[in-house]
Formats: C-alpha cells, structure tokens, sequence
C-alpha cells in the first residue's frame, strides 16, 4: 500500500508534458484514455510509462490531468512512438493534487490502470497493465 502512496506522489509531482524526441515521433501515433468517474468533481491524473523499469519504480514519460469538474473525461497523448505503454491514474476527487489515503496508507480515492488492469495487494503490475500502441490506440478506463 505503500508503493500506492509513492505511485500517487509521483503522479501528483509529474509534469503535465514531457517532450519526445522528434526522430521518435510518428504523426499517426495517438493514444486516447476515457475515463468513467463515478464522481463529477476534481480531476484524473494520468502517467503514461513507456516501459517496465519506468512503470514499477520511475517517472512517468507523459502525464495528463482530466478536468472531470469541467466536463473532461478523455486524457489524450499525441505522437508517441510505437511501442508497449502502460498506465496508472487516479482521481483526486476532492481536487486536493494528492491521492489521499487512510492511516494505514490505503488509498481513499479511485484509482485505476490500462487495461482496467487490477492489482493485488498494491497496484496492477507491468504484464497486466502493459499494452501496445500503433497509430490510433483507444482504452476506456473504469475509476474504481
């Protein structure tokens, strides 16, 4: 449950965008993330990782914050290189910039991964949540 709080922290602290180089780019490569809240307030932070090492331990690639609150409900990521992906996100609902957890460090905000991947006894590990993109690539994302 730890490693939820430090996966939090991480994607609180992440930048909204991190650059990729240019020769990796495709102009066709585009990920879309829709989430489906069961809540209308807040936001939904997403990181993007571009590989396993980054995904269980680093920082993410890309990261995205969802304007629930406004009406947003899609985390869109333009250019990305062909490649395996995976996904965390949580939604901060009470707009705070931070996955509140309880004394025991369980999370008390929905959270979520690619795949709508489910983890067991902390978040949802890289073979579950991994995935590959290729030109358009679409998941929608249940926030638990």
């Amino acid at each position: 449950m730890i490693r939820l709080v430090v996966i939090a922290a991480a994607l609180a602290a992440a930048p909204l965008s991190v650059a990729v180089p240019a020769v990796a780019q495709s102009a066709d490569s585009r990920l879309t993330f829709t989430f489906e809240t069961g809540a209308e307030t807040g936001a939904v932070m997403v990181a993007l990782y571009a590989d396993e090492a980054a995904y269980e331990s680093g920082a993410p690639s890309r990261a995205a914050r969802v304007d629930v609150a406004a009406g947003e409900r899609a985390a869109v990521f333009e250019n990305l290189p062909a490649g395996a992906y995976g996904m965390k996100a949580f939604h901060d609902v009470n707009g705070n910039g931070k996955m509140d957890v309880n004394p025991f460090g369980m999370p008390t905000e929905p959270f979520a991964f690619s795949n709508n991947a489910v983890g067991n006894m902390g978040p949802a590990r890289w073979d579950r949540a991994r995935f590959d993109v290729s030109g358009a690539t679409a998941q929608t994302i249940r926030i638990r």
